[in-house]
């Protein structure tokens, strides 16, 4: 019997289950049977002690509610990133009505599932208020992942919920061909807004100036491998948001997330100017026009 399962059969999940099996036998499951070596049925997978899931942030709470009990004790490593768009809630809270503190985790960190998928090096930062979810986790990962440690679960989440909405207005600078004096504007003064929003909730400066926050931020706001930056590619280019999210063909938190922030960003009187832009154009205003506001803000 597998010590560990994937949940969600996304690139991600399909990422982690290949580096989790490198040590050891992984499970896989999802909602659709995939033809992935261990694939099993939810059942089978809730069965060992410790789960990796891989479900999008705005889907997770009617899973949990739907198809999760937490009676054995398990180990949980929750590897998605976003903000709960209808309610504005961070992960880690809606986690809290299934899952023990004491009992689960948060991956952050720069990591494409491209290049894990390939074995390629990389960092990642296991966040947890209990250090020993990350002494039970760290053992599966394989010798290409370096995995760090950190306690501020605040900060992680919203580092990884706030960059996937940078990435979109990245992208959407570079699909303007405002060139790379621009796109490097953006990105400092993104970190710096990420850190503002952050720190209205307890978060850490330090989370937001390693892996979980500028590591990641870099990555994303400036590949096409990044599923947030070619969002941001097609709406510069005037393409509707439906299509571009059909081509994509997995799911982009950014969108859901510039919501979320939007949100708590009115609600605490948080000054965000980038995601506020970014949601108003998701929403139909002119890039152009948002590039405009942005300058004389």
């Amino acid at each position: 019997m597998a010590e560990i399962a994937v949940i969600g059969a996304g690139k991600w999940g399909q990422a982690l289950h290949f580096a989790l099996s490198q040590k050891q036998e992984c499970f896989i499951t999802s909602r659709t049977k995939r033809d992935i070596k261990n694939f099993v049925s939810l059942e089978k997978a809730l069965e060992c002690q410790h789960l990796v899931i891989a479900i999008p942030a705005q889907e997770i709470r009617e899973w949990l509610k739907n198809n999760f009990i937490y009676t054995k004790g398990q180990k949980i490593l929750v590897a998605a990133k976003g903000i709960e768009a209808t309610t504005g809630e961070f992960l880690n809270e809606i986690y809290s009505d299934y899952v023990p503190e004491k009992n689960i985790g948060f991956i952050s960190g720069p990591s494409f599932a491209a290049e894990v998928i390939q074995g390629l090096p990389c960092a990642l930062v296991l966040n947890s208020t209990s250090k020993k979810v990350y002494d039970k986790f760290k053992p599966f990962f394989p010798d290409f992942i370096k995995v760090y440690y950190s306690s501020d679960v605040t900060g992680a989440e919203i580092a990884g919920a706030y960059k996937n909405v940078l990435a979109i207005a990245s992208g959407i600078c570079d699909g303007l061909h405002l060139g790379n004096n621009a796109r490097a504007s953006l990105i400092s003064r993104g970190l710096v807004e990420m850190q503002r929003f952050g720190k209205k909730f307890g978060a850490k400066k330090s989370s937001f100036i390693g892996l979980s926050g500028a590591g990641d931020l870099f990555l994303t706001a400036s590949s096409t491998l990044s599923r947030n930056y070619r969002v941001g590619l097609g709406l510069a280019k005037g393409e509707k948001l439906e299509n571009i999210l059909k081509e994509l063909g997995e799911v982009a938190e950014g969108v859901k997330t510039a919501e979320a922030i939007y949100k708590l960003s009115s609600e605490h009187f948080i000054y965000s100017p980038i995601a506020r832009e970014v949601k108003l154009i998701l929403d139909g205003k002119p890039p152009k026009e948002s590039l405009k506001d942005l300058i004389s803000d």
